[in-house]
């Protein structure tokens, strides 16, 4: 859930015109577009993996091989691990642009959701951590 309010609130709200003049659509992190496209990538590949390792854990019980469960729980922990560091770097780099980020009248209408994918970055490296823990 909190990948989709990332990457959902980036989507909509966090690309604005500098001003009226200009029809091109900016990242509001500091009008750096790498802020915005790591942001949304992270939360779509979280996004997409948590769906696989549901489907995972719902046919776990079928799998009859101690070694290919061994390698879904390995599976599972690494990638529980990979995203914890992919969050922890999305955290950090989203809220430097954003403290680096000058206040205009464009900014300020996407500025709450900037603050929530900001916060649910890092309320992600706290579930991931202890999904990796698990």
């Amino acid at each position: 859930i909190f990948s989709i309010v990332v990457f959902g609130s980036i989507v909509n709200e966090c690309y604005v015109n500098k001003d009226s003049q200009n029809p091109e659509l900016l990242c509001i992190f500091n009008e750096n577009e790498s802020a915005c496209s790591y942001g949304i990538a992270v939360g779509i590949i979280a996004f997409f993996g948590c769906i696989f390792f549901f489907v995972v854990d719902l046919y776990f019980q079928q799998i009859s091989s101690v070694k290919d469960r061994k390698r879904a729980v390995l599976l599972d922990l690494g990638f529980s691990g990979f995203l914890s560091f992919l969050w922890f770097v999305a955290f950090c780099f989203l809220a430097n642009q954003w403290q680096r980020t000058t206040m205009s009248k464009g900014v300020l209408q996407g500025a709450d959701a900037a603050r929530a994918a900001i916060t649910f970055s890092f309320f992600s490296i706290i579930v991931w951590v202890s999904s990796a823990l698990e």
